[in-house]
Formats: structure tokens, sequence, C-alpha cells
């Protein structure tokens, strides 16, 4: 596999040269313990996982000062196991999923709220309509923090199919934002992976999840 070090250098000057302090996530879900060390080594300071398993075998071995995304769709079960491992989830989407959070997390975590832009039937995600309401309702859970919203585009080559997704996106963090809640200061959009992730951060993205395009994948080696 390529080295890790000038793919990451020039990700962040591309998106450097779109806007500063965009934050790269390596999404290190197909890759092992040693690709992700070398992932740290060469500089990156956000991991995002997307199963328990995966992310509690990387905790274990990594004692590095990095944060720790989930990424992926969390099962209300499977909190318990999650929620206080991480710095940040990013697929907050309903209300089940934010009791448990309360009732498990031992301290506030950062959580993105999931939002639906395309309103494809595959993914998960609240519709954009019916976002601020539920970020509202979390005004008494003391141990969720609405720092911001997180999409995912349409798997489609139409350049201006996903520009307008995470122009949505960013539409709706900005009015979530100006609610000023206390909670939900909701300044973040997670937004952009491999193929599209320039777009994203055209259109305002402050996290990027990027994996193959960075780390790539175990088959490769």
């Amino acid at each position: 596999m390529k080295s890790i070090k000038p793919v990451f250098e020039k990700i962040n000057n591309e998106l450097e040269s779109i806007q500063k302090g965009i934050q790269v996530i390596a999404v290190t879900k197909q890759v092992g313990i040693e690709r992700t060390k070398e992932a740290i080594d060469a500089g990156v300071r956000h991991l995002g996982e997307n199963r328990p398993e995966g992310l509690s075998a990387k905790r274990d071995a990594i004692s590095a000062d990095v944060s720790w995304h989930f990424i992926g769709t969390l099962q209300t079960r499977k909190v318990k196991d999650v929620i206080n491992q991480i710095d940040y989830l990013h697929s907050l989407d309903r209300m089940s999923l934010a009791k448990e959070i309360q009732k498990r997390a031992n301290r506030p975590i950062d959580c993105f709220v999931q939002v639906n832009v395309s309103q494809e039937e595959s993914k998960s995600g609240l519709s954009p309509s019916e976002t601020a309401e539920f970020i509202k309702s979390l005004e008494s859970f003391d141990k969720i923090r609405v720092v911001g919203l997180m999409t995912m585009a349409p798997n489609t080559s139409d350049e201006n199919v996903i520009r307008q997704v995470f122009k949505g996106l960013k539409t709706l963090q900005l009015e979530v934002a100006s609610q000023n809640w206390r909670h939900a200061p909701c300044l973040e959009c997670s937004m952009g992976m491999s193929n599209d992730y320039l777009i994203a951060a055209q259109e305002g993205a402050t996290f990027v999840r990027i994996g193959t395009a960075l780390v790539g994948t175990e088959s490769e080696a």
C-alpha cells in the first residue's frame, strides 16, 4: 500500500486551498491496527470507525492522543459498548438512540445529527424538515452536545447532484446554529468522503471522512 504521509499532506493542501481548518477524519474501518498507527505517525489526529468491535480493538492497541469518531449507524443495544470510548458520534438520528446515550454516557458527547438530505430510502437520517425540531427536543439531555450535522451524498457521478446535497446540509446547519441553543452550537458540517471531499469542502464542510483515498484497504496489501 502507498505511504500515507504524502497522501495526507496532499489532501490537507487541497483542503487548505479551499478553506482553512477543515479536519480530516481517517476512516480506518477497512485497515488494521498497524496501518492505523502509520496514519497517526503521518500526522492524522482524527480516526473514524463504524463497528464497535473495530473501535474497541484499535482503542485497546493505540495509546496516541487522537480523537475517535464513530461514523456508522449505532444500534441502541450497542451504545453501552461504544459511547464512552469515543469523542464524536456522527450518526445521531432518533430519540431512542438519544435516550440510550443519555443513560450510558459518563460525560457529554459531541454529536452530529445525521440528516438524509438526498431523501434516499437506503440512507439513515432525519429529513431536513424534522431536523431542527429533533435537535430542539434534546435540550434536557445533558450528555448530548450537538456540534453539527452530518450527511452522505448519493453514489452518483453527477457533481451537481452531490453539490446540492452538501449545499442543503450547510444551509440547515446555519439555520440551526442561528437558534443559539446552548445544547446545540451546531457549528460543524461532517460531509464528504473519498470520492467527493473536495466538493464538500467547497460547500462548507468542516470535517471530511476519508477512507480508501487516504489509508487504502487491507486487500491492497
